[in-house]
Protein backbone atom coordinates (compact mmCIF):
# COMPACT_ATOMS: atom_id res chain seq x y z
CA UNK A 1 0.00 0.00 0.00
CA UNK A 2 2.86 2.35 0.45
CA UNK A 3 4.01 2.17 -2.87
CA UNK A 4 0.71 2.62 -4.16
CA UNK A 5 0.62 6.11 -2.28
CA UNK A 6 4.38 6.54 -3.40
CA UNK A 7 3.59 6.05 -7.25
CA UNK A 8 0.29 7.89 -7.76
CA UNK A 9 2.02 10.34 -5.60
CA UNK A 10 4.08 10.55 -9.26
CA UNK A 11 0.71 10.83 -10.99
CA UNK A 12 -0.82 13.28 -9.36
CA UNK A 13 2.09 15.80 -10.15
CA UNK A 14 2.07 14.92 -14.22
CA UNK A 15 -1.71 15.88 -13.57
CA UNK A 16 -0.77 19.09 -12.15
CA UNK A 17 1.15 19.45 -15.04
CA UNK A 18 -1.48 18.60 -18.11
CA UNK A 19 -3.52 21.36 -15.94
CA UNK A 20 -1.48 24.08 -15.99
CA UNK A 21 -1.05 23.27 -19.77
CA UNK A 22 -4.69 23.95 -20.04
CA UNK A 23 -5.67 20.12 -20.37
CA UNK A 24 -7.64 18.40 -18.12
CA UNK A 25 -5.78 17.43 -14.95
CA UNK A 26 -4.89 13.77 -15.03
CA UNK A 27 -1.80 11.71 -14.91
CA UNK A 28 -0.48 8.50 -15.06
CA UNK A 29 2.58 6.39 -14.60
CA UNK A 30 3.58 2.50 -15.75
CA UNK A 31 6.00 1.07 -12.78
CA UNK A 32 8.00 -2.39 -13.26
CA UNK A 33 10.08 -3.68 -10.80
CA UNK A 34 9.90 -0.88 -8.68
CA UNK A 35 11.07 1.93 -11.27
CA UNK A 36 9.21 3.55 -12.94
CA UNK A 37 9.26 2.86 -17.04
CA UNK A 38 6.42 5.10 -18.23
CA UNK A 39 5.12 8.22 -18.05
CA UNK A 40 1.79 10.30 -19.44
CA UNK A 41 -0.44 13.50 -18.70
CA UNK A 42 -3.43 14.55 -20.89
CA UNK A 43 -3.01 16.10 -23.94
CA UNK A 44 -6.04 15.61 -26.13
CA UNK A 45 -5.81 19.38 -26.86
CA UNK A 46 -2.38 20.24 -27.35
CA UNK A 47 -1.66 17.23 -29.37
CA UNK A 48 -5.02 17.48 -31.68
CA UNK A 49 -5.44 13.72 -30.49
CA UNK A 50 -8.93 12.28 -28.59
CA UNK A 51 -6.63 9.52 -27.95
CA UNK A 52 -3.90 10.86 -26.22
CA UNK A 53 -5.64 10.40 -22.66
CA UNK A 54 -2.98 10.23 -19.53
CA UNK A 55 -3.11 6.47 -19.52
CA UNK A 56 -2.62 5.92 -22.84
CA UNK A 57 0.64 8.38 -23.09
CA UNK A 58 2.05 6.47 -20.48
CA UNK A 59 1.61 3.04 -22.15
CA UNK A 60 3.18 4.56 -24.98
CA UNK A 61 5.88 5.48 -23.39
CA UNK A 62 6.47 2.23 -21.61
CA UNK A 63 6.48 0.58 -24.42
CA UNK A 64 9.70 2.34 -26.04
CA UNK A 65 11.68 1.65 -22.96
CA UNK A 66 10.61 -1.73 -22.54
CA UNK A 67 10.67 -2.54 -26.19
CA UNK A 68 8.03 -4.53 -26.29
CA UNK A 69 4.13 -3.93 -26.35
CA UNK A 70 3.22 -6.77 -24.08
CA UNK A 71 4.08 -4.59 -19.88
CA UNK A 72 3.33 -7.81 -18.36
CA UNK A 73 4.74 -7.64 -14.40
CA UNK A 74 3.79 -3.93 -14.81
CA UNK A 75 1.40 -1.78 -12.78
CA UNK A 76 -0.23 1.56 -13.91
CA UNK A 77 -0.82 4.18 -12.02
CA UNK A 78 -3.74 6.99 -12.83
CA UNK A 79 -5.15 9.79 -11.43
CA UNK A 80 -8.97 8.81 -12.79
CA UNK A 81 -10.77 5.95 -13.58
CA UNK A 82 -9.90 5.24 -17.36
CA UNK A 83 -12.82 5.46 -19.69
CA UNK A 84 -13.96 2.45 -21.80
CA UNK A 85 -11.07 3.66 -24.59
CA UNK A 86 -7.79 3.35 -22.14
CA UNK A 87 -9.37 0.27 -20.42
CA UNK A 88 -9.31 -1.10 -23.93
CA UNK A 89 -5.74 -0.57 -23.95
CA UNK A 90 -4.94 -1.30 -21.06
CA UNK A 91 -6.06 -4.95 -21.11
CA UNK A 92 -4.39 -5.03 -24.75
CA UNK A 93 -1.10 -4.10 -23.23
CA UNK A 94 -1.46 -7.25 -20.87
CA UNK A 95 -1.02 -4.75 -17.48
CA UNK A 96 -0.51 -6.86 -14.38
CA UNK A 97 -2.46 -4.28 -11.71
CA UNK A 98 -4.35 -0.86 -12.63
CA UNK A 99 -4.37 1.22 -9.53
CA UNK A 100 -6.57 4.46 -10.35
CA UNK A 101 -7.73 7.42 -7.57
CA UNK A 102 -10.91 9.12 -8.33
CA UNK A 103 -13.73 7.61 -10.00
CA UNK A 104 -15.85 8.56 -12.62
CA UNK A 105 -19.16 8.17 -12.44
CA UNK A 106 -19.94 9.33 -16.20
CA UNK A 107 -17.34 7.85 -18.14
CA UNK A 108 -15.72 5.22 -16.00
CA UNK A 109 -15.15 1.73 -17.20
CA UNK A 110 -13.67 0.36 -14.31
CA UNK A 111 -17.23 0.01 -12.43
CA UNK A 112 -18.61 3.67 -12.66
CA UNK A 113 -20.34 3.39 -15.74
CA UNK A 114 -19.53 -0.17 -16.51
CA UNK A 115 -16.58 -2.31 -15.48
CA UNK A 116 -14.52 -3.80 -18.55
CA UNK A 117 -12.47 -5.24 -16.23
CA UNK A 118 -14.74 -7.69 -15.10
CA UNK A 119 -15.48 -9.76 -18.27
CA UNK A 120 -14.53 -13.09 -17.44
CA UNK A 121 -14.61 -14.34 -20.99
CA UNK A 122 -11.58 -11.58 -22.31
CA UNK A 123 -8.22 -13.74 -22.40
CA UNK A 124 -5.90 -11.23 -19.75
CA UNK A 125 -7.23 -9.74 -16.77
CA UNK A 126 -6.15 -7.18 -14.58
CA UNK A 127 -6.23 -6.56 -10.84
CA UNK A 128 -8.28 -3.61 -10.00
CA UNK A 129 -7.55 -1.17 -7.03
CA UNK A 130 -9.46 2.43 -7.03
CA UNK A 131 -9.59 5.20 -4.56
CA UNK A 132 -5.87 5.57 -3.77
CA UNK A 133 -5.42 9.33 -2.81
CA UNK A 134 -9.13 9.38 -4.25
CA UNK A 135 -9.43 13.41 -2.43
CA UNK A 136 -6.43 14.79 -4.12
CA UNK A 137 -6.96 13.57 -7.16
CA UNK A 138 -10.56 14.44 -6.83
CA UNK A 139 -9.50 18.30 -5.77
CA UNK A 140 -7.30 18.90 -8.77
CA UNK A 141 -10.14 18.02 -11.17
CA UNK A 142 -12.33 20.69 -8.92
CA UNK A 143 -10.50 23.25 -8.90
CA UNK A 144 -9.41 22.89 -12.70
CA UNK A 145 -13.09 23.34 -13.90
CA UNK A 146 -14.52 25.63 -10.77
CA UNK A 147 -13.74 28.53 -12.75
CA UNK A 148 -15.13 27.48 -16.14
CA UNK A 149 -18.33 26.20 -14.09
CA UNK A 150 -18.59 30.47 -12.95
CA UNK A 151 -17.51 31.99 -15.96
CA UNK A 152 -18.74 30.01 -18.45
CA UNK A 153 -22.50 30.87 -18.23
CA UNK A 154 -22.52 34.41 -16.67
CA UNK A 155 -25.94 35.66 -14.85
CA UNK A 156 -28.06 38.91 -16.61
CA UNK A 157 -28.68 41.22 -14.76
CA UNK A 158 -32.55 41.38 -14.60
CA UNK A 159 -31.88 37.17 -13.26
CA UNK A 160 -31.77 35.33 -10.44
CA UNK A 161 -29.88 31.92 -10.41
CA UNK A 162 -30.99 29.58 -7.59
CA UNK A 163 -27.87 28.40 -5.80
CA UNK A 164 -26.61 24.98 -6.07
CA UNK A 165 -26.63 23.74 -2.22
CA UNK A 166 -30.76 24.50 -2.23
CA UNK A 167 -31.14 20.95 -3.87
CA UNK A 168 -29.06 18.84 -1.86
CA UNK A 169 -30.05 16.06 -0.05
CA UNK A 170 -33.50 15.88 -1.87
CA UNK A 171 -34.92 12.63 -2.25
CA UNK A 172 -35.72 10.48 -5.44
CA UNK A 173 -33.33 12.99 -7.39
CA UNK A 174 -30.19 11.77 -8.94
CA UNK A 175 -29.73 12.92 -11.93
CA UNK A 176 -27.08 14.77 -13.76
CA UNK A 177 -27.75 18.60 -14.00
CA UNK A 178 -27.74 19.66 -17.73
CA UNK A 179 -27.55 23.60 -18.51
CA UNK A 180 -27.81 25.22 -22.09
CA UNK A 181 -27.52 29.14 -22.44
CA UNK A 182 -27.30 29.97 -25.71
CA UNK A 183 -30.85 29.10 -27.37
CA UNK A 184 -31.81 32.07 -29.44
CA UNK A 185 -34.98 32.90 -26.95
CA UNK A 186 -33.26 32.66 -23.54
CA UNK A 187 -30.65 35.83 -24.62
CA UNK A 188 -28.08 34.43 -22.15
CA UNK A 189 -30.53 32.74 -19.28
CA UNK A 190 -29.77 29.33 -18.55
CA UNK A 191 -32.37 26.51 -18.74
CA UNK A 192 -31.45 23.58 -16.96
CA UNK A 193 -32.84 20.16 -17.91
CA UNK A 194 -32.40 16.85 -17.57
CA UNK A 195 -32.15 14.12 -20.40
CA UNK A 196 -31.37 11.10 -19.14
CA UNK A 197 -31.11 7.41 -21.04
CA UNK A 198 -30.21 8.56 -24.12
CA UNK A 199 -29.03 6.25 -26.69
CA UNK A 200 -25.03 5.95 -27.85
CA UNK A 201 -25.93 3.11 -30.40
CA UNK A 202 -27.45 5.07 -33.31
CA UNK A 203 -24.70 4.37 -36.23
CA UNK A 204 -23.16 7.96 -37.47
CA UNK A 205 -25.47 9.94 -39.66
CA UNK A 206 -28.36 7.42 -39.00
CA UNK A 207 -31.89 9.41 -38.31
CA UNK A 208 -32.86 9.67 -34.83
CA UNK A 209 -36.39 8.79 -35.81
CA UNK A 210 -35.65 5.77 -37.53
CA UNK A 211 -34.91 4.11 -34.42
CA UNK A 212 -36.85 2.38 -31.69
CA UNK A 213 -36.41 4.11 -29.10
CA UNK A 214 -38.37 7.13 -28.15
CA UNK A 215 -38.09 10.60 -26.23
CA UNK A 216 -40.41 11.26 -23.49
CA UNK A 217 -40.54 15.34 -23.14
CA UNK A 218 -42.07 15.69 -20.02
CA UNK A 219 -43.46 19.50 -19.46
CA UNK A 220 -44.60 20.72 -15.80
CA UNK A 221 -46.18 22.88 -14.65
CA UNK A 222 -46.53 26.10 -12.20
CA UNK A 223 -45.36 25.98 -9.33
CA UNK A 224 -43.28 22.39 -10.02
CA UNK A 225 -40.53 21.68 -11.66
CA UNK A 226 -38.62 18.22 -13.15
CA UNK A 227 -38.65 16.88 -9.87
CA UNK A 228 -42.33 16.80 -10.76
CA UNK A 229 -41.30 13.44 -13.40
CA UNK A 230 -39.19 11.69 -10.62
CA UNK A 231 -41.49 8.46 -10.15
CA UNK A 232 -41.83 8.14 -14.35
CA UNK A 233 -37.96 8.88 -14.94
CA UNK A 234 -36.99 5.54 -13.88
CA UNK A 235 -39.34 3.40 -15.67
CA UNK A 236 -39.66 5.11 -19.11
CA UNK A 237 -35.37 5.40 -19.17
CA UNK A 238 -35.86 1.02 -17.72
CA UNK A 239 -37.64 0.27 -20.93
CA UNK A 240 -34.88 2.04 -23.18
CA UNK A 241 -36.14 4.78 -23.41
CA UNK A 242 -34.70 8.60 -23.43
CA UNK A 243 -36.36 11.14 -21.09
CA UNK A 244 -36.07 15.16 -21.22
CA UNK A 245 -37.59 17.19 -18.46
CA UNK A 246 -36.92 20.76 -18.35
CA UNK A 247 -37.63 23.50 -15.82
CA UNK A 248 -39.01 25.86 -18.01
CA UNK A 249 -37.46 29.71 -16.78
CA UNK A 250 -38.65 30.60 -13.36
CA UNK A 251 -38.88 27.35 -11.67
CA UNK A 252 -36.89 24.92 -10.44
CA UNK A 253 -32.48 25.13 -11.43
CA UNK A 254 -33.33 27.38 -13.91
CA UNK A 255 -32.65 31.16 -13.99
CA UNK A 256 -35.58 33.63 -12.61
CA UNK A 257 -36.67 36.43 -13.63
CA UNK A 258 -36.74 38.88 -11.00
CA UNK A 259 -39.77 40.69 -11.92
CA UNK A 260 -43.41 38.96 -12.92
CA UNK A 261 -43.85 40.87 -15.99
CA UNK A 262 -40.98 39.25 -17.35
CA UNK A 263 -42.56 35.96 -18.31
CA UNK A 264 -45.23 35.98 -21.26
CA UNK A 265 -46.65 32.96 -22.78
CA UNK A 266 -44.39 32.96 -26.77
CA UNK A 267 -41.31 33.40 -24.62
CA UNK A 268 -41.64 29.80 -22.68
CA UNK A 269 -43.09 28.71 -25.86
CA UNK A 270 -39.79 29.87 -28.03
CA UNK A 271 -37.75 28.55 -25.39
CA UNK A 272 -39.04 24.86 -25.67
CA UNK A 273 -39.64 24.95 -29.28
CA UNK A 274 -35.96 25.90 -29.54
CA UNK A 275 -34.65 23.38 -27.10
CA UNK A 276 -36.13 20.54 -29.05
CA UNK A 277 -34.18 21.80 -32.51
CA UNK A 278 -31.53 22.37 -30.26
CA UNK A 279 -31.39 18.64 -28.66
CA UNK A 280 -32.66 17.63 -32.20
CA UNK A 281 -35.54 15.59 -30.64
CA UNK A 282 -37.38 12.75 -32.24
CA UNK A 283 -39.91 10.35 -32.15
CA UNK A 284 -41.46 12.68 -29.13
CA UNK A 285 -43.75 11.88 -26.48
CA UNK A 286 -44.97 14.98 -25.52
CA UNK A 287 -45.80 14.63 -21.42
CA UNK A 288 -47.75 17.50 -20.16
CA UNK A 289 -49.79 18.26 -17.18
CA UNK A 290 -50.98 22.28 -16.20
CA UNK A 291 -49.10 24.67 -18.00
CA UNK A 292 -46.72 21.80 -19.26
CA UNK A 293 -49.95 21.02 -21.39
CA UNK A 294 -51.26 24.74 -22.42
CA UNK A 295 -47.96 25.84 -23.71
CA UNK A 296 -46.82 22.06 -24.90
CA UNK A 297 -49.93 21.16 -26.52
CA UNK A 298 -48.98 24.23 -28.92
CA UNK A 299 -45.46 22.54 -30.13
CA UNK A 300 -46.45 19.45 -32.18
CA UNK A 301 -48.19 21.36 -35.30
CA UNK A 302 -44.87 23.21 -35.88
CA UNK A 303 -42.98 19.90 -36.03
CA UNK A 304 -45.49 17.23 -36.45
CA UNK A 305 -42.31 15.36 -37.82
CA UNK A 306 -40.97 15.04 -34.54
CA UNK A 307 -43.44 13.75 -32.57
CA UNK A 308 -44.98 10.71 -32.33
CA UNK A 309 -47.07 10.55 -29.20
CA UNK A 310 -49.36 12.46 -26.76
CA UNK A 311 -49.39 11.68 -22.72
CA UNK A 312 -52.37 14.53 -21.24
CA UNK A 313 -52.85 14.71 -17.45
CA UNK A 314 -54.64 17.24 -16.00
CA UNK A 315 -54.21 20.60 -18.58
CA UNK A 316 -56.27 22.28 -20.77
CA UNK A 317 -55.87 24.35 -23.88
CA UNK A 318 -56.22 27.82 -23.29
CA UNK A 319 -58.48 29.29 -26.35
CA UNK A 320 -59.81 32.30 -24.85
CA UNK A 321 -62.62 31.44 -26.39
CA UNK A 322 -64.46 29.59 -23.53
CA UNK A 323 -64.26 31.06 -19.82
CA UNK A 324 -62.54 29.93 -17.39
CA UNK A 325 -63.25 26.99 -14.69
CA UNK A 326 -64.44 28.37 -11.61
CA UNK A 327 -61.67 26.05 -9.96
CA UNK A 328 -58.97 27.93 -12.05
CA UNK A 329 -60.23 31.22 -11.30
CA UNK A 330 -60.83 30.55 -7.39
CA UNK A 331 -56.94 29.10 -7.50
CA UNK A 332 -56.26 32.69 -9.29
CA UNK A 333 -57.71 34.75 -6.84
CA UNK A 334 -56.06 32.33 -4.11
CA UNK A 335 -52.45 33.18 -5.53
CA UNK A 336 -53.46 36.64 -5.88
CA UNK A 337 -54.42 37.20 -1.98
CA UNK A 338 -51.52 34.70 -1.26
CA UNK A 339 -48.75 35.56 -2.93
CA UNK A 340 -45.99 33.99 -0.22
CA UNK A 341 -48.08 30.74 -0.21
CA UNK A 342 -45.81 27.81 0.49
CA UNK A 343 -45.34 25.74 -2.11
CA UNK A 344 -44.80 22.78 0.24
CA UNK A 345 -48.02 22.98 1.96
CA UNK A 346 -49.48 23.24 -1.56
CA UNK A 347 -48.18 19.33 -2.45
CA UNK A 348 -49.25 18.40 0.97
CA UNK A 349 -52.64 19.18 1.09
CA UNK A 350 -53.34 17.39 -1.69
CA UNK A 351 -51.07 14.24 -1.99
CA UNK A 352 -51.34 12.71 1.10
CA UNK A 353 -49.05 10.05 0.60
CA UNK A 354 -46.23 12.28 -0.33
CA UNK A 355 -43.63 12.20 2.70
CA UNK A 356 -42.45 15.68 4.21
CA UNK A 357 -38.99 15.29 2.46
CA UNK A 358 -40.92 15.05 -0.98
CA UNK A 359 -43.02 17.73 -0.03
CA UNK A 360 -40.14 20.10 0.82
CA UNK A 361 -38.46 19.18 -2.19
CA UNK A 362 -40.78 21.07 -3.99
CA UNK A 363 -39.81 24.69 -2.12
CA UNK A 364 -36.15 23.97 -3.21
CA UNK A 365 -36.25 26.82 -6.11
CA UNK A 366 -38.51 29.54 -3.87
CA UNK A 367 -36.41 29.85 -0.38
CA UNK A 368 -35.87 33.35 -1.00
CA UNK A 369 -38.64 35.34 -2.09
CA UNK A 370 -36.93 37.43 -4.83
CA UNK A 371 -37.34 33.88 -6.63
CA UNK A 372 -40.71 33.36 -6.59
CA UNK A 373 -41.28 36.01 -9.80
CA UNK A 374 -43.15 32.84 -12.04
CA UNK A 375 -45.23 31.78 -9.21
CA UNK A 376 -46.50 35.48 -9.36
CA UNK A 377 -47.00 35.37 -13.27
CA UNK A 378 -48.16 32.29 -14.25
CA UNK A 379 -52.04 32.34 -12.92
CA UNK A 380 -52.72 35.97 -14.83
CA UNK A 381 -51.26 34.76 -18.08
CA UNK A 382 -53.52 31.47 -18.87
CA UNK A 383 -55.05 33.21 -21.95
CA UNK A 384 -58.46 34.38 -20.56
CA UNK A 385 -60.13 36.12 -23.71
CA UNK A 386 -59.85 35.84 -27.43
CA UNK A 387 -56.93 38.41 -27.86
CA UNK A 388 -54.95 37.71 -24.51
CA UNK A 389 -51.26 36.25 -24.99
CA UNK A 390 -51.10 32.86 -26.73
CA UNK A 391 -55.05 32.33 -27.38
CA UNK A 392 -54.38 32.25 -31.07
CA UNK A 393 -51.68 30.01 -31.05
CA UNK A 394 -53.91 28.13 -28.95
CA UNK A 395 -56.65 27.82 -31.24
CA UNK A 396 -54.31 26.83 -34.09
CA UNK A 397 -53.27 24.33 -31.91
CA UNK A 398 -57.16 23.01 -31.40
CA UNK A 399 -57.26 22.70 -35.06
CA UNK A 400 -54.48 20.85 -35.33
CA UNK A 401 -55.53 18.40 -32.69
CA UNK A 402 -58.93 17.77 -34.40
CA UNK A 403 -57.84 17.31 -38.01
CA UNK A 404 -53.95 17.03 -38.25
CA UNK A 405 -52.15 15.02 -35.26
CA UNK A 406 -51.08 11.37 -36.66
CA UNK A 407 -49.50 10.53 -33.69
CA UNK A 408 -50.64 8.57 -30.72
CA UNK A 409 -52.66 9.53 -27.61
CA UNK A 410 -52.93 8.51 -23.64
CA UNK A 411 -54.79 10.60 -21.14
CA UNK A 412 -55.24 10.18 -17.41
CA UNK A 413 -56.98 12.39 -14.95
CA UNK A 414 -56.48 13.02 -11.55
CA UNK A 415 -60.75 12.74 -10.35
CA UNK A 416 -59.67 15.06 -7.42
CA UNK A 417 -58.38 17.91 -9.21
CA UNK A 418 -60.77 21.04 -8.73
CA UNK A 419 -59.02 23.28 -11.21
CA UNK A 420 -58.35 20.81 -14.26
CA UNK A 421 -60.67 18.00 -13.58
CA UNK A 422 -62.43 15.65 -15.32
CA UNK A 423 -65.32 17.77 -17.65
CA UNK A 424 -62.59 19.94 -19.10
CA UNK A 425 -60.28 16.82 -19.75
CA UNK A 426 -62.97 15.17 -21.53
CA UNK A 427 -63.72 17.94 -23.65
CA UNK A 428 -60.37 18.12 -24.72
CA UNK A 429 -60.10 14.26 -25.38
CA UNK A 430 -62.82 15.11 -27.75
CA UNK A 431 -61.25 17.34 -29.57
CA UNK A 432 -57.79 15.58 -29.93
CA UNK A 433 -58.01 12.89 -33.41
CA UNK A 434 -58.70 9.39 -32.60
CA UNK A 435 -57.94 10.08 -28.40
CA UNK A 436 -59.14 6.65 -26.79
CA UNK A 437 -61.21 7.14 -23.80
CA UNK A 438 -59.25 8.14 -20.71
CA UNK A 439 -57.51 6.32 -17.26
CA UNK A 440 -59.32 7.76 -14.44
CA UNK A 441 -57.55 7.56 -11.09
CA UNK A 442 -59.87 8.55 -8.45
CA UNK A 443 -57.41 8.76 -5.68
CA UNK A 444 -55.09 11.56 -7.77
CA UNK A 445 -55.61 15.25 -7.74
CA UNK A 446 -54.02 18.33 -9.90
CA UNK A 447 -50.13 16.49 -10.33
CA UNK A 448 -50.98 13.45 -11.47
CA UNK A 449 -47.55 12.67 -11.51
CA UNK A 450 -47.12 11.56 -7.55
CA UNK A 451 -48.84 8.65 -8.78
CA UNK A 452 -46.74 8.24 -11.95
CA UNK A 453 -44.85 4.83 -11.74
CA UNK A 454 -48.32 2.90 -12.79
CA UNK A 455 -49.11 5.96 -15.52
CA UNK A 456 -45.49 5.50 -16.78
CA UNK A 457 -45.89 2.19 -17.19
CA UNK A 458 -49.26 2.12 -18.65
CA UNK A 459 -47.68 4.76 -21.52
CA UNK A 460 -44.61 2.64 -22.04
CA UNK A 461 -46.80 -0.83 -23.22
CA UNK A 462 -49.03 1.91 -25.05
CA UNK A 463 -46.70 3.53 -27.25
CA UNK A 464 -44.56 0.44 -27.68
CA UNK A 465 -47.40 -1.05 -29.47
CA UNK A 466 -48.77 2.30 -30.98
CA UNK A 467 -45.57 3.40 -32.25
CA UNK A 468 -43.83 0.48 -33.26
Amino acid sequence: MMADLKWMHEAIELAKQAGASGEVPVGAVVVREGLIVGRGCNGPVANNDPTAHAELMALRDAAQTIGNYRLENCTLYVTLEPCTMCAGAILNSRISRLVYGASEPRTGAAGSVLDVFANQGLNHHTEVIGGVLSDACRQLLQEFFKPKRLNLKPLREDALRPPDEWFEGIPDYPWAAQYVSDLPSLKGLRLHYLDEGRSENLNAGQDPSSHRQLTYLCLHGNPAWSYLYRKMIPTFTTHGHRVVAPDLIGFGKSDKFKKPNQHNFDFHRQVLLDLIERLDLHRIVLVVQDWGGILGLTLPMDMPHRFAGLLAMNTALATGTQPLTEGFLSWRAWCESNPDFEVAKLFARGNKHMSIAETQAYNSPFKDRGHRAALHAFPPMVPEHENSSGAEISRKALNFWRHQWQGQSMMVIGLQDPVLGEAGMRELQQNIQACPPPILLPQAGHFVQEHGQPIAESAVQHFKVSTS
